[in-house]
């Protein structure tokens, strides 16, 4: 008997949620509306961005290609600049050329950040109602919900919550960016839960207090969504995501390519299909696999150009996850470029500038919060390639890149990593200049892939002649 294929799609999501969430076992945040959600969908335990910050990772969600592939390196908003190169690539493309009604709430930042109605006719929506706090996103998110209730053939609506994006308020100190912006309240009520990569002191305790506020205050949007979706009548028709861009606001986590930087929340609820009901999915998925998962779902076919695969047959029938996840960073508000490969047991992460290990994420000058690994009074600067052994080493403290007993898996991985970055067309393998740095990581990453046998022996690529208007302009410190 063939599985019935839902109409509608509502994709919820919001900023730097990582997976801080109940349902995904942090007890002190409260998070009622989103734990429930949990219990009726499908939750991948160990779903991961493309990227660490936003706009490359949302251009990842919405068009199922890696941000090489897709043109998106940095951020979407002035002064930066950066866009996709075909907007035809996303998603409410793809589904208003299928018929889809089609509409964006709230939080744009995948795609050229333009007037409403440039970006509506851009990536294929219907019409876009950018930006706004908690309040005004459910309003127009229900106020849509309506609009569709009341007329014919399916909808897909894109609906995105500011929060628990880092804020400012009248509240901070000076120096301080935290989390609670206007009407976000601290949230102690069940305790702190610091991650374990950072210091659990006073001045953590301080941040997740407001974290954990702002997170309620989110799950309490959503609640108001899904609860207005059911009063319609639309839950049986309608699949449900949720997610988010990628890792929490907090040092060593997000504009980081380790886990805490690019792990996301990531549940879908597909009605009449039992398999996506009440299940947890433990492999490693990537937010690349959600456009094709979708497509599949809804009966369209997959185009080529895709770079991820359908969730279906994980979740249906039991078959193989993918091997390796990728992340890369390249442009936040400086120029950083660093790429990543993991599997169940590794993560090799190749940087190829001097800059620090870990680029600060607070946009705040006096730090609150601090990496448990900080040992000296900077964070040095990274290595070459870094190796972490995640099954005896899950927080990625222990750089085994030079240890012999390491050595096969660090050539593996290494290899795994040119592969993807050839087959994605990555700047990186032609950039032009070509510091001395940028070479000494290439060269790494080479001889470590050929201490793989039999493989052809492999070179750095020429640079590619580039033009003046060529160059991406002078990028600036972001400003939000």
């Amino acid at each position: 008997m063939t599985a019935p294929i839902p109409r509608n799609i509502l994709l919820l999501h919001c900023h730097d949620l990582g997976r801080f969430l109940g349902a995904y076992g942090i007890p002190t945040v409260v998070t009622p509306h989103l734990d429930a959600l949990a219990a009726e969908a499908v939750v991948f335990e160990t779903a991961f961005a493309t990227a660490p910050h936003c706009s490359p990772a949302r251009a990842s969600l919405f068009t199922g290609t890696y941000p090489q592939t897709n043109g998106v390196l940095g951020l979407t908003h002035d002064p930066f600049g950066w866009d996709l190169k075909d907007p035809s690539t996303h998603l409410a493309h793809r589904l208003r050329s299928a018929g889809y009604r089609t509409e964006l709430v709230g939080v744009h930042h995948e795609s050229r950040v333009l007037p409403d109605d440039d970006v509506a006719a851009r990536l294929g929506f219907d019409r876009v109602r950018s930006g706004g706090d908690r309040d005004t996103v459910v309003a127009r998110t229900v106020e849509a919900l309506d609009r569709f209730a009341a007329s014919d053939g399916p909808f897909y609506l894109q609906s995105g919550f500011h929060e628990p994006h880092r804020t400012p308020s009248r509240r901070d100190r000076p120096g301080v960016m935290g989390f609670l912006g206007a009407a976000v309240e601290p949230d102690t009520s069940r305790g702190h839960t610091v991650p374990a990569h950072l210091r659990d002191d006073a001045g953590a305790r301080e941040e997740i207090a407001e974290l954990q506020g702002a997170v309620r205050h989110m799950d309490e949007g959503v609640g108001a969504v899904l609860r207005h979706l059911d009063a319609l009548g639309l839950r049986d028709d309608t699949i449900v995501i949720f997610t988010t861009d990628h890792g929490l606001a907090l040092p060593r986590a997000k504009c980081t390519l380790y886990d805490p930087g690019l792990e996301v929340a990531l549940m879908m609820r597909v009605p009449g299909r039992e398999p996506w009901r009440g299940n947890r999915v433990a492999p490693a998925v990537s937010h690349v696999d959600v456009v094709p998962t979708l497509l599949e779902l809804t009966g369209l076919p997959l185009p080529p150009d895709l770079q991820g695969t359908s969730l279906v047959p994980v979740v249906e029938d039991g078959a193989p996850a993918r091997t390796h996840t990728f992340g890369q960073l390249s442009h936040h508000i400086y120029y950083d470029p660093k790429r990543s490969v993991r599997t169940e047991r590794y993560k090799l992460v190749a940087n190829f500038s001097n800059a620090p290990r870990a680029m600060d994420p607070t946009q705040s000058w006096i730090r609150r919060s601090l990496p448990a690994d900080l040992t000296g009074p900077t964070v040095e600067t990274s290595p070459l390639l870094e190796l972490y052994d995640l099954r005896h080493d899950p927080h990625e403290r222990v750089d085994v890149a030079d240890d012999p007993a390491h050595t096969e898996a660090r050539a593996s991985l290494a290899a795994a990593l040119l592969d993807w970055m050839r087959a994605t067309d990555d700047p990186l393998l032609t950039a032009e200049p070509l510091q001395r740095r940028h070479q000494d990581a290439l060269a790494a990453l080479t001889s470590s892939a050929d201490l793989i046998t039999p493989r052809a022996p492999t070179a750095v690529l020429p640079a590619r002649p580039h033009t003046a208007a060529d160059r991406p302009a002078p990028r600036e410190r972001e400003t939000a």
